[in-house]
């Protein structure tokens, strides 16, 4: 059976750890910044608020509902806390709409009910405004959760079942009917689930808006790479030819060095933390490198460190007259990110890094990491290598190199992904993802979106619902509005608005329809 209780909102936190997993220990702790920032921005834009006589927080509940650790046997009653959040600032009762908030691969904070687009869309349209963090992450988890053993009970399906009960109960719990129509929303990997979610649950959703979300697995993701490249080449936002090319020799470079035998001018050159003792620490160097460039265009334009238009300018512009070689552009480039981070050396450590994910203790440094990694060895790879010859960065990062985690820290054959991806994607439609009353919005800088729908009609030529926005990357649309967004962002968020409302409409509709249809018959 599952419980729920609530208890007020916590004081809002400004500085929190939050951490995904993708290719290197640099791109995790970029996005880690760019959670801080949300958070922070999130918080400004209460502290706003409060003059003027409003109080969201006070507005806000967080509850806890025990889950069934597995939907799947009902014979076994063990039971996990999963953490949510309610807003009913907004709310217009009893009818009003009730919009969810997918949590993805890290904790969920208050600021997911207070802040972001779809809060600006609740309080347009009255509605119930609930975020759900996904199971093992976050508070959501036993204190032994992340042992091998214990992550059996990580998967998205799971995560869809946690969804449906979450959608029973609160159902209860405010006496919602019918009449209350649910949109889902999600950015990323949440913005698969909120995709899945309309697709396996159509009777529970009526519609979901799925911003970044790579509805497709793929075990080797070099498409992350080369869409990297593509950006640092596109002037609509810096890029340019020859920027890049001067990132392509960068790299050539570093990697000529390491293969010359000059490993420790390389280590001296780049700051690193010790000397590459192996192949392996030369790997993490070269993710590390390649890393600045991917976290700066996955986010670029959101302050996580050097917009692409700055980047390139590193890359390519000189002040003096003799014109430094791309290596020493390179070298500048992560000196600019380690004064930016305020890590005193670059940390280069295979080793380190296992055991850092190797830790399955939920007070670890990076509890998230490890569950994230555990789901790209069972579900989705996404592994973002260099092995295409269109990758700017170095070749030596291979599919070999990025999927021996999986062994190494949890016993997962590397023979047995093929078959782990395949499955994800047949479960879920993969190519075939469902497109009914699904909103896919994504950016043209983002890599993401090489696994996302961005066309806007199907095979088999049933209308897809996309928002195309050329010039901006990850998630842009989910944020906060600034005045220096770009117009294509802020027609985007029309667009997105115009299709909410639009479901909501036809749900009324409908609703009526079914009313008259029941006077008539009885």
């Amino acid at each position: 059976m599952v419980k729920m209780f609530f208890s007020p909102a916590r004081c809002f936190i400004l500085l929190l750890v939050f951490t995904f997993v993708d290719a290197g220990r640099i791109l995790w702790r970029l996005k880690e910044h760019v959670r801080q920032l949300q958070v922070q921005k999130a918080k400004q834009h209460l502290l706003t608020l409060t003059p003027k006589g409003h109080q969201p927080l006070l507005h806000v509940k967080e509850g806890r509902i025990q889950q069934q650790l597995d939907h799947f046997i009902r014979q076994d009653h063990r039971t996990f806390p999963q953490k949510f959040f309610v807003n009913e600032a907004y709310w217009q009762r009893p009818g009003g709409p009730v919009f969810l908030f997918i949590g993805g691969e890290g904790p969920l904070f208050e600021f997911d009910v207070l802040t972001g687009h779809h809060v600006n869309m609740a309080e347009e349209h009255g509605a119930l405004l609930l975020a759900l963090e996904h199971r093992f992450y976050g508070d959501s988890i036993n204190p032994d959760g992340l042992k091998t053993e214990n992550l059996a009970h990580l998967s998205s399906q799971q995560a869809l079942a946690d969804l449906a009960v979450f959608h029973q109960f609160i159902s209860q719990t405010f006496n919602l009917s019918s009449r209350n129509t649910w949109i889902s929303f999600g950015g990323s990997y949440s913005g698969a689930l909120s995709a899945w979610f309309r697709g396996k649950f159509p009777h529970l959703v009526f519609g979901a808006v799925a911003s970044s979300a790579p509805v497709k697995a793929v075990l080797d993701f070099s498409a992350y790479s080369n869409a990297v490249g593509s950006s640092l080449m596109n002037e609509a936002v810096g890029g340019s030819e020859k920027c890049l090319s001067a990132v392509r020799r960068a790299f050539a470079a570093v990697e000529a060095a390491l293969m010359a035998g000059n490993v420790s001018l390389v280590a001296k050159d780049f700051s690193c933390c010790k000397v590459p003792e192996d192949r392996n620490d030369e790997v993490e160097l070269l993710q590390s490198l390649a890393d600045i460039f991917m976290g700066s265009v996955q986010y670029n334009e959101e302050g996580v460190l050097l917009t692409i238009n700055e980047i390139c300018d590193v890359m390519t512009n000189h002040s003096s007259q003799e014109e430094p070689e791309p290596y020493h552009r390179l070298v500048r480039l992560a000196q600019l990110y380690r004064s930016t981070s305020e890590e005193p050396c670059l940390d280069i450590s295979h080793e380190e890094a296992l055991k850092e994910l190797m830790n399955a203790s939920i007070h670890s440094g990076r509890p998230a990491a490890r569950a994230w990694t555990y789901q790209t060895c069972t579900e989705f790879g996404f592994y973002q290598t260099c092995e295409d010859v269109a990758c700017p960065f170095s070749g030596l990062v291979t599919l070999q190199t990025q999927t021996q985690v999986c062994p190494k820290v949890f016993g997962i054959s590397q023979h047995s992904l093929p078959g782990h991806i395949t499955f994800t994607n047949t479960y879920f439609g993969g190519e075939k993802s469902p497109m009914h009353r699904i909103l896919y919005v994504n950016g043209g800088v983002d890599p993401w979106k090489e696994l996302s729908v961005v066309h806007d009609r199907a095979d088999g030529g049933e209308e897809v619902q996309t928002v195309f926005i050329k010039d901006t990357a990850h998630c842009a649309d989910m944020m906060m509005s600034r005045v220096t967004d770009r117009s294509s962002l802020r027609r985007a968020r029309k667009e997105i608005e115009k299709h909410v409302s639009g479901w909501l409409k036809t749900a009324a509709q409908e609703q009526v329809e079914k009313k008259q249809s029941d006077n008539i018959t009885s």
